[in-house]
């Protein structure tokens, strides 16, 4: 689906055209909320309430089949349009955005957040939130919006910020593993987890500055409640630790908890008329393909996605996920827990290359890093593309190592305050088995030709000469890595941010890795109002397959070579991933897939520019 934008009136106007498309499609809940929201589209000029719903995890792009099993998944960006268009028609007076089970990262609440904040600087309007459930990611969104509601007897959650890092050189040892590990960068950390019992002095300082600066970030819009200060708030944070609506209520973090039949009444309080509401806005309805149609399911299938760009384009290219040599992967045919090939990303960047009416390009980067090579292959891409359109950058919950290489090859960086950039360092290794070979009478005889041909053996760990052969590498891409930052962000000061430092993206501005805060919306916006483009489209790439290419994809995976993000493989390289999205949950699983995927890489690739963290947001 290809969206239209007209910046004219400085807001934002999405309107649907063409036929259905796998990605980037808007979507939503069917409201059944009888007495409560019509379910069909209010009469044109009566509409006052835009309502929408945010229901579970918002990927940044929608899965490549997911419209096969029914509706489309929202996705960050179509839900801020969506907020962004009904903004920009004069019928919508009110927002009311209802979270229902969501689970948002601390970014994605920023950017709805401002979102919420824009639909509401539009003349006398008002918006709510209303949950059955809060959670500390609710409460921070909630916290953009007017009014807080919650339903009465619900619980609400606000314990703080946790994480938790596991250090895994004894659990090693005692399977027999030896992990040897070079870094170039003192705050790079990467090697940690797997080589040290503990953290080292210079991660552990890094990684608490990073703690110290997210946590700021997520009081931040907690305190501009009316009323709200830090010792206030310090108290809410104990008493709600495991509280209720009551309690938060008490505390001043949200105005009312009523029934779910009263959140109309409360809406239009005060009115002399009854509002009326909107359906759903991210209902697009149900899929247009007909199931019961075996003929037109085939010729679906058969239907390569619409590629031609014919009216002024701008251009989105996903970055999300590990970064590997090769081909993408989608993680399945729901999405999920995929990776970022160096050579789909060029293909795309030469095909927008190619593209006249496409007038700028937009990076949105949500990665963790990954392949060196990779990387640099894809940073080379972007500066050949570059030439000939500027190419600015979003970044989404974190552009490190590999994702910052990739994003200082743009223009111009956008962040959100609690983005995570940096990591500019590198790691590589080896897991040496010589011990666990031992504990289990395995005798390896080794023979290797050439003068390094035993270099990546894994009956032995390195030598003092072998070790500092991967150093001098190493350096070499360090070198290089720098050189890039220091080329694409004149003036940067490599000693203050380099060697694997890790910033937020509010402090990343003052250090000059980074240019202005704001999300995707405003980074498209930008870019558009810097070309002078009042009515474009924009297109996301890379482009989606086929569905036929999508189960060709999803059926050889499971055969041939199980991504590790899947919970479907059996194999060594699956069972874990696989185990361990089961113990801990979708939520967790999301976010240590992209470090899985890294230590994965290890076994192909002795260098890597990744970053070791892990947040969870409790």
């Amino acid at each position: 689906m290809s969206l239209v934008r007209m910046h004219g009136t400085g807001r934002s106007l999405v309107s649907v055209m063409s036929s259905m498309s796998v990605f980037g499609a808007l979507a939503g809940t069917t409201v059944a909320m009888v007495g409560l929201v019509h379910t069909a589209q209010a009469q044109e000029g009566r509409a006052k309430v835009a309502y929408l719903e945010i229901e579970g995890a918002l990927p940044e792009r929608g899965a490549p089949m997911g419209v096969l099993f029914g509706k489309p998944q929202p996705t960050v960006r179509s839900v801020i349009e969506t907020i962004d268009d009904a903004a920009g028609d004069d019928r919508y007076e009110v927002l009311v955005v209802r979270l229902k089970d969501a689970e948002l990262s601390l970014t994605q609440a920023e950017e709805i957040g401002a979102a919420i904040k824009r639909f509401d600087s539009v003349g006398e309007r008002r918006t709510f939130v209303f949950s059955e459930g809060f959670g500390t990611m609710d409460l921070v969104l909630a916290s953009f919006a007017d009014q807080v509601l919650a339903q009465k007897g619900t619980g609400v959650m606000l314990p703080g910020m946790l994480m938790e890092e596991m250090f895994l050189a004894d659990t090693l040892a005692w399977a027999g593993l030896r992990a040897d590990f070079v870094q170039v960068g003192d705050f790079k950390g990467a090697s940690e987890m797997m080589s040290r019992s503990a953290p080292s002095p210079q991660w552990d300082l890094n990684i608490n500055q990073l703690l110290d600066s997210m946590y700021e970030n997520l009081r931040a819009p907690l305190l501009s409640r009316p009323g709200m200060t830090g010792e206030r708030l310090d108290e809410a944070m104990k008493r709600l630790w495991m509280g209720d609506a009551n309690d938060a209520v008490a505390a001043g973090l949200i105005d009312q908890a009523i029934d779910l039949p009263e959140l109309s009444a409360t809406v239009g309080a005060g009115r002399s008329e009854p509002l009326s509401w909107s359906r759903n806005l991210l209902d697009a309805g149900e899929s247009e393909l007909n199931m019961s149609n075996p003929f037109a399911l085939l010729q679906q299938l058969s239907t390569p996605p619409e590629t031609s760009v014919d009216s002024e384009t701008i251009a989105v290219v996903h970055i999300n996920g590990a970064i590997v040599d090769g081909d993408s992967t989608s993680g399945g045919i729901m999405g999920g827990g995929g990776s970022v090939g160096s050579r789909t990303i060029r293909k795309a960047l030469e095909e927008i290359r190619k593209e006249d009416m496409i007038k700028g390009v937009v990076l949105r980067i949500d990665s963790p890093g990954g392949s060196a090579t990779a990387s640099e292959v894809i940073w080379q891409g972007v500066r050949r593309l570059a030439e000939t359109k500027p190419v600015w950058v979003s970044v989404g919950s974190m552009a490190a190592s590999g994702g910052y290489y990739i994003a200082v090859a743009g223009d111009r960086i956008y962040v959100n305050p609690s983005s995570i950039v940096g990591s500019i360092g590198v790691v590589g290794g080896k897991i040496s088995m010589e011990g666990l070979y031992e504990m289990g009478q395995v005798k390896v005889v080794t023979r290797s030709r050439g003068p390094r041909g035993a270099m990546f053996g894994s009956a032995s760990g390195w030598d003092d000469a072998q070790k500092a052969e991967v150093r001098a590498k190493m350096t070499q891409t360090y070198d290089l890595f720098t050189s890039r930052v220091a080329a694409g962000r004149k003036g940067i000061d490599l000693d203050k941010t380099a060697e694997g430092r890790l910033f937020t993206g509010d402090n990343a501005i003052g250090l000059g890795m980074a240019d202005e805060i704001g999300g995707i919306d405003q980074a498209i916006g930008g870019l558009a109002k810097s070309l002078s483009l009042d009515e474009f489209e924009v297109r996301e790439y890379p482009t989606p397959p086929s569905f036929g290419e999508a189960i060709e994809e999803a059926l050889g995976g499971f055969v041939q070579a199980p991504n590790v993000g899947s919970s479907t493989s059996i194999t060594g390289a699956g069972l874990v991933p696989a185990l361990a999205r089961q113990v801990l949950g979708e939520r967790a699983w999301r976010q240590i897939a992209p470090s899985w995927q890294a230590f994965m890489l290890m076994r192909e690739e002795p260098v890597l520019l990744t970053s070791p963290t892990v947040l969870f947001v409790k």
